[in-house]
């Protein structure tokens, strides 16, 4: 075996226990808090948080199933004046963190924010106690909100999947006398099942993760326990407990979504629609269409961004910029440009595995970058601490008495950010890797060059497109991320989202509204790019993704 590629099995099992050691530490952390703990957990605190959290995705999976999947045909099986502009305008709410939004609302339909006021107004009311409302900060309200910013994540790819292989289908069914809602019941849902359930089962794991909009709406999840117990009531084991239950709970949330995939595959040619295969809509329908399917954008997006944009814009015209802004914006560069390079080199190199060790290293090594992902950022938090002080006692032995890489420290956060978002870099890696035609490394290989240099001058220039979208992609989560930012920034340390945090919690709105328009800008990049790549991937005649694989997956 060459120097090479000893050195590569070195890396690939390094990186393997790295992705692994969190799960590990959380249950020798766990086990640190004796019999005592666990009772308590297990009668005051766990209950009400397992049914929170129950709830919360209940409700989250139904809305982002009833809104993705409506909005995702009404585009692909409907034409209508604006239906391109919104086509385009549905994917907006993916730039809005769910943190973001429950701040915007809370301060929008607070009884004496804009809203209740002018409704009072209109209704010749003078006291907030003359008009009762119903209360945001509940569970029903949560649900609403995160279900309306996280649909896309079914939108996106069932209308892809509509799009790709239920044309020729439904013109059939049509011929044989279907109407549109039976065809619709009876073939296009039934084949979006598959894209239906991803999308559905990406954003449970964003609701899961969340922390900020949980707990800003008084709704326990089992997030928002796990940084109580372990911030508020400083019980390190006890919330690596409750993380451990988190844990369970995503592995229920992803073997569902395996399960609702199970056994559906499709067969036969994959085509984009062309104008004529859309029922045209005219007079009071198109309206109609057009304003149902611009309700979740204005719900998502519209809304909260125009409500931070004009208190942004108050806060600025009074008082300027708040002083600390441009300190925690380069923060928030800062961090997540550096946490953005190692996660886009580690990325490279686990989808470069295949290539240069052997496929079956490279399949299971890519599996375990989605660990991080699947992890929510309070889990992961939780269960780096061990290895972090671990490695941090190897190096003090070793001499090097200044690295510090545990609690508190900027590396400890940079390798949160790589480990949790490593899976976005590795699959924009491996795409475009997987693009590239084999004939073209082959011949390099022929004319002499070995398979790393093969990979770096060869490879690597052709399929940098994709990889520098993983990177923007990488970035903008991490700029976004909360949940590790809070628990692993370094003493003293603020950035975007934590200062966000921080204005939600004491109640300070209008001073945490330049931030929020911030972070929003920062979200909206991805969004533009996968609108560049859908015009340039889903173009007329194109698919809509791979080439589908024949019989069943």
């Amino acid at each position: 075996m060459s120097v090479t590629r000893s050195l590569g099995w070195a890396g690939a099992v390094a990186l393997a226990a790295l992705l692994l050691a969190p799960v590990i530490s959380l249950g020798f952390t766990a086990s640190e808090g004796g019999g005592e703990l666990w009772p308590h957990l297990a009668a005051y605190v766990l209950p009400q948080a397992i049914r929170d959290t129950a709830l919360l995705l209940a409700g989250v999976g139904l809305l982002v199933i009833g809104l993705g999947t409506a909005t995702a045909w009404l585009v692909a099986a409907f034409d209508f004046p604006g239906r391109r502009l919104l086509e385009a305008a549905l994917l907006l709410p993916l730039a809005m963190p769910t943190y973001v939004v429950a701040y915007a609302y809370l301060d929008l339909l607070h009884p004496l924010g804009p809203f209740q006021v002018g409704l009072r107004g209109l209704l010749g009311l003078s006291s907030p106690r003359d008009l009762a409302l119903p209360d945001l900060r509940s569970l029903p309200g949560c649900s609403l909100l995160l279900g309306f910013v996280l649909y896309p994540y079914v939108y996106l790819p069932t209308r892809a999947l509509f799009l790709m292989q239920a044309g020729s289908l439904l013109e059939a069914a049509r011929t044989l006398g279907a109407g549109p809602w039976r065809s619709f019941l009876r073939i296009a849902l039934p084949l979006a099942r598959p894209a239906i359930a991803l999308g559905t089962g990406l954003a449970l794991m964003e609701a899961l993760n969340d922390v900020g909009a949980a707990e800003f709406l008084g709704v326990r999840t089992l997030t928002v326990q796990v940084y109580a117990t372990w911030v508020n009531r400083s019980d390190l084991p006890g919330a690596a407990q409750i993380a451990l239950v988190m844990l369970a709970a995503v592995v229920a949330v992803v073997g569902l979504e395996r399960l609702a995939r199970a056994g559906r595959g499709y067969a036969g040619g994959a085509r984009r629609h062309t104008a004529g295969a859309r029922r045209r809509l005219d007079g009071w329908r198109a309206g109609a269409a057009l304003a149902l399917g611009t309700a979740p954008v204005a719900i998502g997006f519209l809304v909260p961004a125009g409500s931070l944009g004009l208190e942004a814009w108050r806060r600025i015209d009074a008082s300027g910029l708040p002083d600390a802004l441009a300190a925690q914006a380069l923060n928030t560069v800062y961090y997540a440009g550096l946490a953005t390079a190692v996660t886009v080199l580690a990325g490279l190199a686990v989808a470069a595995v295949p290539t240069l060790l052997s496929a079956r290293a490279g399949r299971l090594l890519i599996g375990a970058a989605g660990i991080g992902y699947a992890m929510p950022g309070t889990v992961l938090a939780v269960g780096l601490l061990g290895p972090l002080a671990l490695v941090e006692a190897g190096l003090f032995e070793a001499g090097l008495t200044t690295a510090r890489v545990g609690l508190g420290t900027g590396a400890a956060l940079v390798i949160a950010y790589a480990l949790r978002f490593l899976t976005v870099t590795v699959g924009a890696s491996e795409a475009g890797f997987a693009r590239i035609p084999r004939t073209i490394p082959d011949a390099a290989r022929v004319l002499g060059r070995g398979r790393l240099a093969t990979l770096v001058t060869v490879q690597l220039p052709l399929a940098w497109p994709a990889v520098l979208s993983g990177g923007l992609l990488a970035f903008v989560d991490i700029a976004k991320e909360l949940p590790v930012t809070l628990l692993l920034r370094p003493l003293n340390v603020e950035t975007l989202s934590t200062h966000l945090y921080g204005e939600a919690a004491r109640g300070t709105y209008e001073d945490g509204a330049v931030a929020a328009v911030l972070i929003v800008m920062i979200g909206l990049l991805p969004v533009t790019l996968l609108l560049r790549l859908d015009r340039n991937v889903i173009g007329p005649g194109r698919l809509a993704g791979e080439e589908p694989r024949t019989g069943r997956g």
